[in-house]
């Protein structure tokens, strides 16, 4: 469903995605995981058709990522980094317009929205503009639109940060029902705990290049453990004037 070969994309001299090879199976979970400037929110960008990669490559529901952008953008959905919303658009406008774009029936736009809206406790905040909403109402919102059409696969540029348990939760039941349907779920996240409950695979980056890849049960340790000790080791440094009990 995801395939990448030597997937690699410079900006100038600085190479952000470095050689990037993996396969993510159909109905599969998987998390991307790195450190802030790793090169995932990069990689979910070449990798959703939305910018094309300098070399190597990649392809998505069977079209190559830098030949064929259009036709992934038609059989996936995506929660990118900043959102994509309109401020001058009420969340229910933003849901009738993705029906529109992606081509569904009245009966189906009716059915679904009035679905996502009452599972995500936005139906009492659907007439609010997305200037006007809460990150939370408004992450809400972009996550509903990417699951409104049942594409294919699922990109999500961290779904789980700044949200309160409840919708957590909700949502991570949500993509393990899609999944389990069939729909392949591509997700980035610093929240590990709510993607280790999830995750089929994990993917660890590290400077633009993959430290780690494994289905989800050849962990040999801790999700955390693994991530600190490869992708993001932790500073050792004490600072002991903060532990003293000294001014």
């Amino acid at each position: 469903m995801i395939s990448c070969r030597g997937l690699t994309k410079r900006f100038g001299a600085v190479t952000a995605v470095d050689s990037l090879s993996l396969e993510v199976e159909k109905g599969a979970i998987c998390a991307f995981l790195g450190p802030n400037g790793a090169g995932k929110s990069t990689t979910v960008k070449m990798l959703s058709g939305l910018l094309a990669p300098t070399s190597g490559q990649a392809s998505v529901c069977g079209f190559d990522v830098a030949t064929q952008p259009l036709e992934i953008k038609r059989r996936i959905g995506v929660l990118p980094e900043n959102l994509g919303l309109f401020d001058d658009l009420t969340i229910g406008e933003h849901l009738l317009l993705t029906a529109q774009v992606y081509g569904l029936t009245k009966r189906q736009s009716h059915e679904r929205i009035e679905q996502l809206l009452r599972v995500l406790g936005l139906t009492a905040s659907r007439n609010t503009f997305a200037a006007h909403g809460s990150h939370g109402m408004r992450k809400k919102t972009a996550f509903a639109m990417a699951l409104l059409p049942k594409p294919e696969a699922l990109f999500l540029d961290e779904p789980f940060e700044a949200i309160d348990p409840a919708t957590s939760k909700i949502m991570r039941n949500l993509l393990l029902s899609a999944a389990a349907g069939g729909i392949t779920v591509f997700l980035t996240s610093h929240i590990l705990p709510v993607v280790e409950r999830i995750a089929h695979q994990f993917v660890m980056i590290r400077g633009g290049r993959i430290v780690w890849n494994s289905p989800a049960v050849d962990l040999p340790r801790s999700l955390e453990d693994v991530y600190l000790e490869l992708a993001e080791p932790p500073a050792s440094e004490q600072l002991e004037w903060l532990a003293s009990g000294q001014s």
